[in-house]
C-alpha cells in the first residue's frame, strides 16, 4: 500500500481518523525530530514504514503532527523521539527507544512486552507496546444513558474486573474469566446484591511487569495508557477488541442501572523513578510530565511509586481533563475515583498549596467542566507524602466527594471495642459532621467505607491482629500496620466455633454500621461472603487465588450473603437513610431527625469507658419510627425501648447475635417486640422498626 502525507493538523492530539486518512498529533517541546512508526501487525518486530516528521512542515509550536493518507482504524502506530539526554537538566530522550502516543485509544504488543527492554540500553522496538488508531464513531451505543443515581439512593461495590471473574469456579468460560465480557455474566449476581454503582479499580491501560520478580501489578495502580481499556481484561485478540468488549460493559451495566467508576491514577505513571524504563512521557517531555527534584536528574516521590505526575502544567492538566471527557463521552462512564488526590493540589514544583486547596487549579477545572457536570468525582484525600485533605474537597469544592478515611478507623475501633470511640460513633453516624461542617452541602458526598482494595478484607479483619505479608517478597515490611483489627481471640483460620460465631457476628456488625450510617455506602467485592487474602493487607501484587471472588463462597456463606442483602434492601427502601441534608438531633421535629440514647432513653454515655450507643430515628412525613442499639460491650446490655403511641410495636429488622434467619427479618415478617426492654447480646446490633402504616 502506497502511503502519502500532507503536514496535517496540531489538534487533535492523537491518531484521528478522517474520512481519507488518520491525523496525528504529539507534544514535546524539546525534541530536535519525531519518527513516526507503522506497523502492519500488532507483534512485528520492526516498522513496516518509518515517516520522518519535517520540524519546518510537521511542526506548529511545540506539537508534531502529520496527515497519513490511506490508513484508518486498526492502524498501529509508535513514535521515536530524538533530543538530547541531559539528565542533569531533566531531559531523557532517547531516540532508541519506542514511545506510545499519551493519547493513543487502545494498545498491542503485550505478548512481546518487556519492562525490562526499555530500562536498558538500546532498540526495544521488538519488545515495545504500540498503539493502534481507533474510529469511535462506529459503535453503536443502542441509545444506552448514564443512570444518574444520586448520591442518596447510591451503593457503591468497589470490584476488580480480573479478579472477579478470574477463579475456575466462576462458572464463566475460560476466555472469558478476567475479562468486561466476565463482568457482564455476573451482572445479574450485582443486581440482586442491591449495588447500584461498580468502582472498578484502574482499567487504563497498566504495566502489569511493574513489580518485583516473579509476581504481577494486580491493582493496576501503574498506568501506561490513559485512554486506553487495559488488554489484559478483554477476551477479544483483535486490536480494537478491548474498547468494544469494555463499551459493551458500560452498556449492559446500565442497562440493569449500575453506575461505572473509574478508580483513576493521575498521580504517577508506569515509568517509575530514575532507573525506570522509557516507555512515553519520560521519552517526549520529560521535565514537563514529572515533577523533579532540585537535582533534575532524581523524581520527586509523592506517590510512593517512582514518580508523580505533575497535574498543574499546562500540559499534563490538559491530558488528564481530555482524558477524564473521553472515558465519559465516548465510553459513557459515570464518574471517577481520584487515586490519591491531593498530589493533584501541589504545585508544579511539589509544593503544597500554600493556604487551603481552593488555590490550585486542576482540580477546579475538573469540577467546572460542563462536559463532566453530573458525574461522580471522588477524591481520596491524602497522598503518600503527608499530605492529608479529607473533608477540604467537600468543604470547598461544589461536586467532588471523598472517601472518608475517618470512618473506616472510627468504626473499626468501635466495633472492637476501643475506647474513647462513641462520641466518634455517633459524628459517623451523622454523616461525619465534626468533618464536613459546610453548610447546605449532600450529606452523601462522604463515601463511607469500612474495607477497601488497600489492607484487610472484612473478613481478615476480624480474623488477624496482624498483616501477614511475607508472599509479597518484602519480608512483611510492606503494607499498613496499624489496622484497628482483632482476631477474636485466635490469629487467622479457626476451627473453634466460638470464635466463628464472633466473627461472623463482628462482620455483620460492621455492616449494619456501615449501610446504617448517613453518606454513600461502599462495599469491597467479595465482603459479603467473608472473602479471605490469608492476612495480606496489601495484595497489589498477588494475581492469584488469594485476591480472587471465590465463587464457592456465594453457597457456602449464603447466611451472610442473604443478610448484607437484606440490609442493602432495607436501606433502599426506607427513606430516612436517603437523606442529603444533616439529621436534625432533636426530639418531637417534623423533619427528619435522630435521638441519641444508652441503655436509658434520653441518656447516651459519652464516657471513655463506653462501648455502648443507641438512638431513634424519625421520619415524620414517610412514618418511619427506627431504634437502632449498638453494644461493643463484651457483656449483654439490656435497652430501654421507647414506647409507642396507639398500641404500636417495636418489630425486630435485625438482630446479630441470632442465627440466619432470625438475624435479618423483613417488615413482612418481623416479629413484634413487647417488652418495654432489649437484652442486646454482648458485642452486637439490633434495629427495630414501627410496622404501621407501612406499605407492604
Amino acid at each position: 500500500m502506497e502511503l502519502y502525507f500532507s503536514p496535517g493538523q496540531s489538534y487533535p492530539l492523537g491518531a484521528t481518523v478522517q474520512p481519507d486518512g488518520v491525523n496525528f498529533s504529539l507534544f514535546s517541546k524539546s525534541a530536535r525530530s519525531v519518527e513516526l512508526l507503522l506497523f502492519d501487525h500488532a507483534n512485528d518486530p520492526q516498522p513496516a514504514h518509518i515517516i520522518c516528521l519535517d520540524p519546518q512542515h510537521n511542526r506548529t509550536f511545540f506539537y508534531w503532527h502529520i496527515f497519513v493518507a490511506n490508513i484508518g482504524a486498526g492502524q498501529i502506530y509508535a513514535y521515536r523521539v530524538h533530543g538530547p539526554f541531559e539528565p542533569q537538566r531533566g531531559l531523557r530522550f532517547d531516540g532508541r527507544k519506542v514511545l506510545l502516543d499519551p493519547y493513543a485509544l487502545a494498545l498491542v504488543g503485550e505478548e512481546r512486552y518487556n519492562r525490562s527492554a526499555a530500562i536498558g540500553p538500546g532498540d526495544n522496538c521488538a519488545h515495545a507496546l504500540k498503539g493502534v488508531v481507533a474510529d469511535l464513531t462506529t459503535y453503536d451505543w443502542e441509545n444506552d444513558v448514564h443512570p444518574c443515581t444520586p448520591y442518596s439512593a447510591t451503593v457503591i461495590y468497589e470490584l476488580h474486573v480480573g479478579g472477579f471473574t478470574r477463579n475456575p469456579n466462576s462458572g464463566v468460560a475460560p476466555e472469558k474469566r478476567g475479562t468486561y465480557a466476565g463482568l457482564i455474566e455476573k451482572i445479574p449476581y450485582l443486581k440482586s446484591l442491591g449495588i447500584t454503582a461498580v468502582e472498578l479499580l484502574p482499567i487504563h491501560y497498566f504495566d502489569a511487569e511493574d513489580a518485583k520478580p516473579g509476581l504481577t501489578n494486580y491493582w493496576g495502580y501503574s498506568t501506561l495508557g490513559f485512554f486506553a481499556p487495559h488488554r489484559s481484561y478483554s477476551s477479544r485478540r483483535d486490536p480494537l477488541g478491548p474498547l468494544d468488549e469494555f463499551r459493551d460493559m458500560v452498556k449492559a451495566l446500565h442497562r440493569e442501572g449500575i453506575e461505572v467508576i473509574l478508580d483513576v491514577v493521575f498521580n504517577h505513571t508506569a515509568e517509575g523513578n530514575h532507573t525506570g524504563p522509557t516507555l512515553s512521557f519520560r521519552g517526549l517531555e520529560n521535565s514537563v510530565y514529572y515533577m523533579l527534584e532540585e537535582s533534575p536528574e532524581y523524581y520527586r516521590n509523592y506517590s510512593g511509586c517512582g514518580n508523580t505526575f505533575k497535574g498543574n502544567h499546562p500540559i499534563s492538566g490538559r491530558l488528564i481533563l481530555d482524558c477524564l471527557r473521553y472515558w465519559v463521552a465516548e465510553m459513557h462512564v459515570d464518574g471517577f475515583r481520584f487515586d490519591l488526590a491531593s498530589i493533584l493540589t501541589r504545585d508544579h514544583i511539589g509544593q503544597p498549596p500554600a493556604g487551603d486547596i481552593s488555590s490550585t487549579n486542576i482540580l477546579w477545572v475538573i469540577e467546572s467542566d460542563p462536559a463532566l457536570a453530573g458525574t461522580k468525582l471522588i477524591a481520596e484525600a491524602w497522598d503518600a507524602a503527608g499530605l492529608y485533605h479529607v473533608g477540604e474537597f467537600v468543604g470547598l469544592a461544589d461536586w467532588f466527594a471523598e472517601w472518608n478515611g475517618p470512618f473506616r478507623d472510627d468504626i473499626r475501633r468501635f466495633v472492637k471495642s476501643d475506647n474513647a470511640t462513641v462520641k466518634l460513633l455517633a459524628d459517623r453516624i451523622l454523616a461525619s459532621p465534626d468533618i464536613y461542617s459546610r453548610q447546605g452541602i449532600d450529606i452523601n458526598r462522604s463515601v463511607n467505607f469500612v474495607t477497601c482494595h488497600d489492607g484487610f478484607t472484612l473478613n481478615d479483619l476480624v480474623s488477624y491482629n496482624h498483616k501477614h505479608n511475607e508472599a509479597n517478597g518484602e519480608n512483611n515490611q510492606d503494607g499498613a500496620n496499624d489496622n484497628h483489627s482483632w482476631n477474636c481471640g485466635e490469629e487467622g483460620p479457626t476451627q473453634n466455633p466460638d470464635i466463628e460465631a464472633l466473627r461472623i457476628r463482628q462482620i455483620k456488625n460492621l455492616f449494619t454500621l456501615l449501610l446504617l450510617s448517613q453518606g454513600t455506602p461502599m462495599v469491597l467485592m467479595g465482603d459479603e461472603v467473608r472473602r479471605s487474602q490469608l492476612g495480606n493487607n496489601n495484595a497489589y501484587c498477588q494475581d492469584n487465588g488469594l485476591s480472587w471472588f471465590d465463587w464457592d463462597a456465594v453457597e457456602k456463606e449464603a447466611a451472610l450473603l442473604r443478610f448484607v442483602t437484606g440490609l442493602i434492601d432495607f436501606i433502599q427502601t426506607t427513606e430516612i437513610f436517603k437523606q442529603e441534608q444533616l439529621l436534625e438531633v432533636t426530639y418531637g421535629s417534623q423533619s427528619p431527625h435522630i435521638v441519641w440514647h444508652g441503655v436509658r432513653l434520653g441518656q447516651p454515655d459519652w464516657d471513655d469507658n463506653s462501648h455502648s450507643l443507641a438512638f431513634t430515628l424519625r421520619h415524620p412525613q414517610h412514618d418511619e419510627h427506627l431504634y437502632v442499639a449498638f453494644n461493643a460491650y463484651w457483656q449483654p446490655l439490656s435497652f430501654e425501648l421507647p414506647p409507642l403511641d396507639n398500641n404500636d410495636y417495636w418489630h425486630r429488622i435485625i438482630d446479630t447475635a441470632l442465627p440466619s434467619p432470625e438475624d435479618f427479618c423483613p417488615l413482612d415478617a418481623a416479629p413484634m417486640v413487647k417488652d418495654k426492654t432489649y437484652r442486646v447480646e454482648a458485642r452486637s446490633t439490633i434495629v427495630l422498626r414501627v410496622k404501621n402504616n407501612v406499605a407492604m
